[in-house]
């Protein structure tokens, strides 16, 4: 219960601080939510994408999985989806991998982990799509550098694929998608792809009324 009672400690002393700082603080944030951005991140503890970013309650709509996965057929997935980008209106949606990953590093492994294996599924047929160029790495720890790297390249891939991104860059010409990776040895984010509504799209995936 120790573990679990420091918790709540600490959630007094954060609010407490936060009115001490700003005495209108929940007053706005109870008022309404009007976050610009969707984060699609990893379940990592050690990523959580206010604090990385430096961003205040509020400010990020969130949604995290085991290895940053864009799923069609994530129900979970989908629905933040189509709320963020169609209610909320959001003007970027991040997906943001990291280093390290143990969702990706678990996939290229031949060990079964029951359950999971119909998720990281989805990491394997990553590595196979970029299996020439992940193969010819002779680094074991840059080879799964690099899978981190094209998993999140291909997730934003994924979102433009989707009917609801799709509809809205039709409407109202946003959101922005961007694949990002954080490297958990100097807590620093580096750009990999944006796509926007001017993207070129595999024409196989494009809606034609929406």
């Amino acid at each position: 219960m120790k573990n679990i009672e420091r918790l709540i400690s600490q959630n007094k002393s954060w609010a407490q601080a936060q009115i001490d700082r700003d005495p209108a603080f929940f007053e706005r944030l109870e008022a309404a939510q009007k976050p610009k951005f969707l984060w699609i991140g990893c379940s990592d503890s050690r990523v959580p994408a206010t604090e990385i970013t430096g961003a205040l309650p509020g400010e990020i709509f969130v949604h995290r999985n085991i290895a940053n996965l864009v799923v069609h057929t994530d129900l979970n997935l989908v629905s933040v989806l189509e709320y963020a980008v169609h209610h909320l209106k959001v003007k970027h949606v991040i997906v943001c991998g990291h280093y390290g990953c143990g969702g990706v590093e678990a996939a290229v492994s031949k060990k079964s982990f029951g359950i999971l294996n119909k998720w990281l599924r989805n990491i394997k047929d990553v590595y196979r799509a970029h299996g020439e160029e992940l193969s010819s790495m002779a680094d074991p720890r840059m080879r799964l550098r690099r899978l981190v790297e094209v998993n999140v390249e291909e997730q934003v891939l994924n979102l433009a694929k989707m009917e609801s991104i799709q509809k809205a860059w039709k409407r109202r010409n946003a959101p922005l998608l961007h694949g990002w990776v954080y490297d958990l040895h100097d807590g620093i984010i580096h750009r990999l792809i944006q796509l926007g509504p001017d993207s070129n799209i595999d024409p196989l995936y494009l809606y034609d009324e929406l």
